[in-house]
């Protein structure tokens, strides 16, 4: 194998978003729920005889020394392979976005040479060399929508029901460490309680035969000494319950109200969304921020093509929403139940 073309490195979402503690090395601790799109960067690998690592923009530049140029040196170093790798990346997502557009590049990146190179490699094995270059990495080579805890590192998969969302990405970028820094950042007072989840099964039912649903990742919210605040899934409800109590106010992204101070456009993309589909959140850091777009404004006469925007008016046939104010980006995506290249390591 010589080369992989037209390679997809898809953007997650988080469902919430919790800031639930701090570690010692000033860390703070999340609880959230990662789900895959199909809103995706595209990367071309050629592989090198010379050893040689080099990184080809087809659109605006990149960081001279980007994740992708460290995933593929970290995987070089850690197998010892003689061979390099000629990088073309077509980049699709928005930076600044809190999207994971670059960890997930990466990613891309450790499987696609694990492949090119053939390392063989196991997923476990990638897994560690993920988590040194970020810690939204390991989620991407993961390959599955995740409950996730710690700093990211913590993955829990889970099955989520199909959704179509509405994400739009303003102008303006806002670092992460200007959002964590802030004042305005406040702890959740409450955490969720992992239900089936006992932490030697990495990630699996209580009878350890099946994925948990997303109508099993929660099952208590408890406050942060311990004390039970309430009941809300005891009952086991099914995925689509669950996403839509997430829509209807359970949980929210705690770095919002940072984001919204550090910019108004933030607060302006919000209430954009908010007017055409009732509902609107942040993701990540910001600033892009979705919407869940109901099924009745989705017709039977979609097919799955990915960028097919349905009968929804504000998109266009290519799935890009219209009407954003200049400088703004936005796509109806839809969720994904795994990663396109889940099958290109073993468990």
């Amino acid at each position: 194998m010589n080369a992989l073309y037209d390679v997809p490195a898809p953007a997650k979402l988080n469902l919430f978003l919790h800031v639930v503690g701090k570690r010692p090395d000033g860390y703070h601790l999340l609880q959230s729920l990662f789900v895959l799109v199909d809103w995706a960067d595209t990367l071309h690998f050629e592989r090198r005889a010379d050893g040689a690592l080099h990184r080809h923009d087809r659109g605006d530049a990149l960081p001279a020394d980007d994740l992708c140029l460290r995933a593929a040196r970290a995987l070089q170093q850690a197998s010892g392979c003689a061979h390099g790798v000629d990088i073309h990346i077509d980049k699709r997502l928005p930076s600044g976005a809190g999207m994971g557009g670059g960890s997930s590049d990466a990613a891309s990146t450790l499987l696609a040479l694990n492949r090119l190179w053939g390392l063989n490699w196991s997923r476990e094995r990638l897994l560690p060399i993920a988590l040194k270059l970020g810690a939204d990495v390991p989620f991407f080579v993961g390959g599955r929508n995740a409950f996730v805890e710690g700093i990211g590192e913590i993955l829990r998969p889970v099955d989520v029901p199909a959704l179509r969302l509405a994400v739009i990405k303003p102008a303006v970028s806002i670092g992460t460490k200007e959002i964590f820094s802030s004042p305005l950042l406040q702890r959740s007072e409450s955490v969720a309680i992992v239900a089936g989840f006992p932490a030697a099964n990495d990630g699996r039912d209580a009878d350890n035969s099946k994925p948990a649903t997303a109508a099993s990742f929660l099952e208590t919210e408890i406050d942060s000494s311990g004390g039970r605040e309430g009941n809300m899934h005891r009952d086991r409800q099914t995925p689509e319950i669950l996403v839509q109590q997430l829509y209807e106010g359970w949980g929210r992204n705690d770095l919002q109200p940072p984001a919204q101070a550090a910019s108004h456009e933030v607060s302006t993309a919000l209430e954009w969304l908010q007017t055409r589909y009732g509902n609107s959140r942040m993701t990540g850091s910001g600033s892009a921020v979705f919407a869940r777009v109901q099924p009745s404004l989705i017709t039977a006469q979609e097919t799955d093509t990915v960028t097919d925007p349905g009968s929804n008016p504000e998109a266009t046939p290519d799935g890009r929403l219209n009407e954003l104010p200049p400088g703004w980006v936005g796509r109806m995506c839809r969720s994904l139940a795994v990663h396109p290249l889940r099958g290109w390591a073993d468990d």
